[in-house]
């Protein structure tokens, strides 16, 4: 049987190695955490949002972006300390701004492809994780924003996907606990949300049951070809195991990495160049009554705030939003969390926030907002990586396009 290793047990590497199990072939997860998705596949904002398609690749974010340098609970927040692949990324970035249109109805394809292969999987599989099947609302503060939306959606139509325009009134109706006060807005009622924790680790589990192997805390130190395999080293994090390098060799790989993709692509000659961008999210605690009821169960996105909600089961609310350049850094900063904890004061007051648990996780960017699935230069190495803000959107329907694309090179 072929012997094909996933590097990287998040969503992106745990839909792939599902996919590939699924057409016969031996699988191993590598991963360099104890368990699976305990990076950006954590606590994420919870929505499978085709309506939140549309690349950053524009000029008024650019703008924002300039706007809001120094403003530190700024939405978007760079860090301008130089270094050089921060700005080469972000050079690509404005080159791509010309590629805006393009991509973003071909992400809005790509995320109602996956929605399909992504409910067969949990249902056949038997996951449960607080699946809401009742819409993203797309909120505007103000005129200037909401008539920027009306032309996203023209883009989004173009990929196949319908949202209604909604008035404040309408948004009541839609989620009568908001409170706060909106221009107008959007709404996409076949979207929905979940736990990506809760449905990556059932999907894990369903491979190990298949049959696949998962190699954990487990950190590759290199990549290099063996004859017609390719020899992957690792040193075991694991207390009292050996210090010294291991070594596994497979028919080929799928680099499913995030973040750290760049890096183990620059082992076998490829240049894949993503940045970490920091995005932060809380997870309230529903605790009583009071909070319980005043808490959407519809899931939000606040455009002007960049805030997206999501209701997990009635004892859970998320909230996660912002976008931070600094490199790859994880550390949870108290003034990037409070607006998250301002934004549900001011519109959902009954909800007590005393224990709001943050988190922070790095999206594994790509200049032109879109996830790579292709070849390496050497034979047998194969990419699925640099979603974005978008992994649990996509990664069913990636995981299909690598799988194929594997199958077209190697057969099981």
């Amino acid at each position: 049987m072929t012997t094909i290793a996933v590097i990287g047990a998040g969503i992106t590497g745990v839909t792939t190695a599902y996919a590939l199990r699924e057409q016969g072939y031996d699988v191993i997860v590598m991963d360099r955490q104890r368990y699976p998705a305990m990076e950006t596949s954590f606590a994420n904002g919870g929505q499978l949002s085709a309506c939140n398609a549309e690349v950053w690749n524009n000029t008024g974010t650019v703008l924002k972006g300039l706007k809001w340098m120094f403003k530190r609970d700024a939405p978007l927040l760079l860090n301008p300390a130089p270094t050089w692949h921060k700005y080469s990324w972000m050079g690509e970035f404005l080159y791509n701004i010309r590629n805006y249109e393009k991509n973003t109805v071909d992400t809005v394809k790509l995320a109602i492809a996956a929605r399909e292969p992504f409910h067969r999987w949990a249902k056949q599989e038997n996951i449960e994780y607080d699946l809401e099947e009742r819409g993203i609302l797309h909120v505007y503060q103000s005129k200037k924003g909401f008539e920027a939306g009306i032309q996203v959606s023209e883009l989004l139509a173009k990929g196949g996907l319908e949202r209604s325009t909604v008035t404040p009134e309408e948004i009541r109706t839609i989620e009568p606990t908001l409170q706060g006060k909106y221009y107008g807005g959007f709404f996409t009622p076949s979207d929905s949300t979940g736990d990506i924790h809760k449905y990556t680790r059932g999907l894990a589990e369903a491979c190990e049951r298949k049959g696949v192997t998962f190699m954990m805390d487990v950190e590759v130190s290199s990549i290099a070809q063996a004859g017609s395999k390719h020899r992957i080293q690792y040193i075991s994090k694991l207390t009292g195991a050996p210090q010294h390098p291991e070594s596994v060799e497979v028919d080929a790989l799928v680099i499913c990495a995030g973040v750290g993709s760049r890096k183990l692509a620059a082992m076998v000659g490829d240049r894949i160049n993503i940045y970490p961008v920091k995005g932060y999210s809380i997870t309230i605690p529903l605790e009583d009554e009071i909070s319980q009821t005043s808490a959407p169960w519809v899931s939000l996105l606040d455009e002007e705030a960049k805030i997206v909600t999501s209701r997990l089961g009635n004892s859970r609310f998320r909230i996660a939003g912002t976008a931070e350049y600094n490199g790859e850094n994880r550390n949870i900063r108290a003034d990037r969390v409070n607006p998250l904890t301002e934004w549900v004061r001011y519109n959902f007051s009954g909800v007590s926030t005393e224990n709001a648990i943050p988190w922070a996780g790095l999206r594994p960017m790509m200049p032109d907002m879109m996830p790579r699935i292709q070849t390496g230069k050497q034979p047998g190495v194969f990419y699925n990586t640099g979603h974005g803000h978008l992994g649990w959107t996509l990664s069913a329907a990636t995981a299909e396009a690598v799988t194929a694309l594997v199958h077209s090179s190697i057969k099981p």
